[in-house]
């Protein structure tokens, strides 16, 4: 008796699931098509790569960025990570990912106080381009974006884990991999002087 009423009950949860997903998601092409008609909220990337931002002083010492060429959220050329000029701070975030909301108002201020001695970079791992550009949006994170839709970036540095923040010298070397967590402005500015020797100002 019991197993004919399981039986007789599981198509109709099937079909009860099935009418609940469908009914409260916008299906995948919609919301890419909708989110693909919003204006993008971050800078595009075409000066990523003119350079350099800051002097340089010295010897190189570090390893290059991966050779890895990735796309601009706000589309146009694609850019090589080896091409990048440095100093800059290069943020791989998503938006499923918690701690890297939380983080990321911190990479936008940093952003805005260290405009032309510092570069901040968005890299948007593994994520859908609605998620990005809604936490684009909503965290008013303006600051240039690539898109590495394959971890390919995370894979090359042997790291396996969001938020990864990279800080690159002004000869655009990896001086520190940070994958500590979350950061928040006091530690985004220490990690900046030690690693970059730049002084974030207040």
């Amino acid at each position: 008796m019991n197993r004919r009423l399981a039986l007789l009950t599981l198509p109709l949860l099937l079909l009860l699931a099935t009418a609940c997903t469908a009914d409260s998601e916008t299906p995948a092409p919609a919301r890419q098509a909708t989110a693909a008609a919003r204006p993008s909220p971050f800078e595009g990337c075409a000066d990523l790569t003119d350079g350099p931002v800051g002097p340089g002083n010295g010897e190189a010492t570090g390893d290059p960025l991966p050779e890895l060429t990735l796309t601009c959220f706000t589309g146009g050329a694609p850019v090589a990570l080896r091409d990048i000029r440095g100093p800059a701070v290069v943020n791989i975030w998503a938006s499923w990912c918690p701690p890297c909301r939380k983080e990321l108002p911190a990479f936008q201020r940093l952003h805005e106080r260290t405009e032309g001695q510092l570069r901040v970079i968005g890299v948007n791992s593994r994520d859908s381009r609605d998620g990005a550009q809604s936490i684009g949006e909503d965290f008013g994170v303006r600051f240039p974006m690539l898109v590495d839709q394959g971890e390919a970036v995370q894979r090359a540095l042997r790291r396996n884990a969001v938020p990864l923040t990279v800080f690159l010298d002004d000869q655009s070397r990896v001086r520190h991999i940070d994958s500590s967590g979350a950061l928040d402005d006091a530690r985004l500015a220490e990690l900046v002087r030690q690693h970059l020797g730049l002084t974030v100002p207040a």
